[in-house]
């Protein structure tokens, strides 16, 4: 089966777990297999029975496996959500890094396989014109089901070339909100918040990985507050 995507990939693993886009690609979304291996972890994508696949897994070695056509609505996001879709497997690219997760001994990331998310990740963003703040991870867009690619994950790198959100340094100033303000300004970023605490510790993994802890405090309100600034359509509403 003849499948198209990025001409980084050098290995060709079709899944059959697919079907049609319904909506433009506008989305990029990290993910750990989360298995105990890294060749468990393709077979599963490549099974029809498991419902699941995605475009592209990276290998810890750096190898990239194309799985999915990118044409194609990849099964990698499940119930899921961000700034007000819902179909995010319509509008999205998925890239599975293979680790075994939190539940199969969590680990770093090596090198290898972060500089080949980092080119796949350039590639992509660069040929759909993908914003930095609709690069995110599985747990971002399921903050009360999942925890992936987790608070390991280099975000930094991809912040400082400009394909992610980058977290704030510098002086943060604390805005002050009351916590509902708060996980309304989470919502603006492109939570959702109906599970609150699940919301914020979603946020504390990305942007705050020392104190995953859930609770809102100064420093969550001082890095929102300068997050949202970075966003063109909420900054220009302060001015």
């Amino acid at each position: 089966m003849a499948i198209s995507g990025s001409s980084l990939a050098n290995i060709i693993t079709p899944s059959p777990n697919f079907d049609e886009r319904t909506l433009p690609v506008t989305m990029l979304i990290m993910h750990y297999t989360g298995m105990q291996d890294g060749p468990s972890a393709i077979d599963w994508l490549a099974n029809p029975e498991a419902k699941v696949s995605a475009h592209y897994v990276v290998t810890e070695d750096g190898q990239i496996i194309l799985m999915v056509d990118e044409e194609k609505r990849a099964w990698h996001a499940g119930r899921s959500f961000w700034r007000g879709i819902t179909n995010v497997n319509s509008a999205s690219i998925g890239i599975e890094i293979i680790n075994p997760g939190h539940e199969w001994g969590y680990r770093p990331f090596p090198e290898e396989q972060m500089r080949a998310v980092h080119q796949l990740a350039s590639d992509i963003v660069q040929r759909y014109s993908i914003q930095s703040y609709n690069v995110v991870g599985h747990s971002d867009i399921a903050p009360a089901r999942k925890m992936d690619p987790g608070e390991l994950f280099d975000w930094p790198r991809l912040g400082k070339s400009g394909l992610a959100l980058q977290v704030p340094n510098g002086r943060l100033v604390d805005p002050y909100w009351t916590d509902g303000a708060f996980l309304l300004a989470l919502e603006r970023l492109g939570y959702a918040i109906d599970d609150e605490t699940a919301a914020v510790r979603a946020f504390q993994r990305r942007f705050r990985p020392s104190n995953i802890d859930g609770i809102i405090d100064g420093e969550c309100r001082a890095l929102l507050f300068a997050l949202l600034l970075e966003i063109p359509e909420w900054s220009a509403k302060q001015n």
